[in-house]
């Protein structure tokens, strides 16, 4: 019995005692999930909840009433071998060794898809996490959304959602301008202008412009420079792609601010916004009135002049995405762009949607990266930054992803450098990846003894070393920690939760052989204890997969 059955069987033993007339409650009172948690101390059981706290004071009744009309039905459910109630009016449940071995066998079977749910099925998603100028590498900020927003995506998708990942590329304005400039003035040996790109970088792309363009030089006034911007562009764009494609994060949609503005999406957004009554007209530009809906004042979508401002891009950019069919549209934003979030809202609500459902806007703090002791300040290529590529040539692909995405995105991180490429418990990433390579040789050294465990019947029954049932209960809590970290869009939920796993095996390696000594007969105990391995495996693989980190079976 999973978590996830146990929780609906106490919701049917609250639901058949209302409609037997024993609890004073309607259905539709009752929670549709069920929180459902392993006990810190053993001894307390396999599983407590705390459903008759929650109902007594509906029920115009204490808490412990509740909970021992639960208990009555609870103990006639088949795999339960029994019920207490503790305190005010927990209850506390354990398992008989048969049903809660059975989660061995239920994770093998159920393969890659074990900690899937449907949570969020029917639900379509745009997850933007990364909006970029197409002007230089992705620096360290965009690398933590680039592991974090991915993140967010497959445990989305692992809930049952639709998960869409998206790129904004700020390919308009005057940044993208002074790129075309700097690319030019490097090209004829001269320095860029006043605010403009430089690096390394912004010479070897000048470098490959003329090169496959020689004649761009004959060129004169503006069109050299707009010449070079439009190549230095899509060069650019294209190293962006390779390098998130190489950190295992892929975008189904690169959206154009450019295109934003020439489909139209800019005046229809406008025109829906005017529709609906938010729109009005004073000193000669026109504004939306987002103060009715918490933004701190009014915001201008055409200046005066004639000219769209930024936010008309933002708000269009909004009407877009739900146009496409999203139902809920996330956006993680830098640490400067707090503003964002009450003016984004706001124009959720102004166009009629619901900002408490239809729109999200996470901040994440800055990153830091140490190596020896003293922060790393400077890219050798971009000279005034630290890229993604550095990240990842540092540590590696797995350990920069798992790192980025093992913290609470609203909180500073600091990376050690040194800790991340070291092989010690110490490193996390290792750890958890070190607990499925060493269950993964445990699997092949059974092979090659000649063991077949799934094709000889297993006695799951016998699984009931403390170290066992602590394994087994840590199995089988990630479809709940899968729902908790969608809901609440933190994936570093599954990085913390596969931690505790790996622990939780190792320990149970360390106190039950799982092999026969060398000469002895193979007992009952070791498919058993080989079954609870492979469900292990099973499970840490599918969480780093959630993390787009890599399950090694040899380190």
């Amino acid at each position: 019995m999973t978590p996830d059955q146990l929780a609906a069987a106490i919701r049917h033993a609250v639901v058949t005692s209302i409609a037997e007339g024993d609890l004073a409650l309607e259905p539709a009172q009752v929670p549709d999930e069920v929180a459902v948690e392993r006990p810190r101390n053993p001894d307390h059981g396999d599983y407590a909840t705390n459903i008759a706290l929650q109902l007594a004071k509906a029920a115009g009744t204490n808490p412990r009433a509740v909970a021992e009309l639960v208990a009555t039905r609870l103990r006639d459910v088949r795999g339960i071998a029994a019920v207490d109630i503790a305190g005010p009016g927990f209850l506390n449940i354990t398992l008989d060794a048969a049903t809660l071995g059975e989660v061995a066998r239920s994770v093998v079977v159920a393969g890659e898809t074990y900690g899937q749910i449907d949570r969020y099925a029917g639900t379509k998603v745009n997850v933007e996490f990364i909006s970029a100028n197409p002007t230089g590498p992705l620096h360290l900020g965009h690398t933590r959304w680039a592991a974090v927003g991915d993140a967010i995506a497959r445990v989305l998708e692992a809930a049952g959602a639709e998960a869409d990942r998206e790129f904004y590329i700020n390919d308009r304005g005057l940044q993208m301008d002074k790129f075309g400039q700097s690319l030019e003035a490097r090209a004829l040996g001269t320095e860029p202008p006043e605010g403009g790109y430089q690096g390394e970088y912004v010479t070897d792309l000048a470098q490959v412009v003329v090169a496959s363009d020689p004649g761009i030089l004959e060129l004169t006034g503006d069109a050299r420079w707009e010449a070079f911007r439009e190549a230095g562009y899509a060069l650019q764009l294209q190293q962006q792609k390779e390098v998130l494609d190489a950190f295992n994060t892929h975008f189904d949609v690169w959206y154009s601010e450019r295109t934003l503005h020439s489909s139209g999406a800019v005046e229809r957004g406008m025109a829906k916004l005017r529709e609906q009554g938010h729109m009005f007209e004073a000193d000669g530009a026109t504004w939306l009135r987002t103060t009715d809906f918490d933004d701190d004042r009014d915001r201008v979508l055409l200046r005066s002049n004639g000219e769209l401002t930024y936010f008309a891009s933002d708000t269009a950019y909004y009407l877009d995405k739900r146009a496409r069919g999203f139902d809920v549209c996330i956006y993680l934003l830098g640490a400067d762009h707090h503003g964002y979030v009450n003016r984004l809202r706001a124009v959720a609500a102004c166009a009629g949607d619901d900002p408490d459902v239809n729109i999200e806007v996470l901040i994440g703090q800055l990153v830091k990266m140490v190596k020896g002791g003293e922060e790393v300040r400077l890219s050798k290529r971009a000279g005034n930054m630290i890229t993604l590529e550095d990240l990842v040539d540092e540590v590696g692909v797995d350990a920069a992803r798992y790192s980025l995405i093992r913290y609470p995105v609203d909180s500073p991180l600091v990376l050690d450098l040194d800790l991340l490429v070291s092989r010690s418990n110490e490193n996390p990433v290792y750890y958890v990846q070190y607990a499925h390579a060493r269950i993964a040789s445990v699997l092949r050294n059974a092979a090659e003894l000649g063991i077949d465990w799934r094709a000889t019947e297993a006695d799951l029954a016998l699984l009931t070393h403390d170290r066992e049932t602590a394994l087994l209960g840590l199995i089988g809590e990630l479809p709940r920690v899968v729902g908790t970290a969608a809901e609440l869009r933190e994936p570093h939920r599954i990085a913390r939760y596969l931690e505790e796993l790996a622990n939780g095996y190792h320990k149970f390696y360390d106190l039950c052989r799982v092999l026969p000594m060398a000469d002895a007969e193979l007992e009952p105990i070791n498919i058993s204890r080989l079954w609870l391995c492979a469900a292990a495996r099973q499970t840490l693989a599918n969480g780093l997969a959630m993390l787009g980190v890599t399950a090694p079976d040899r380190m």
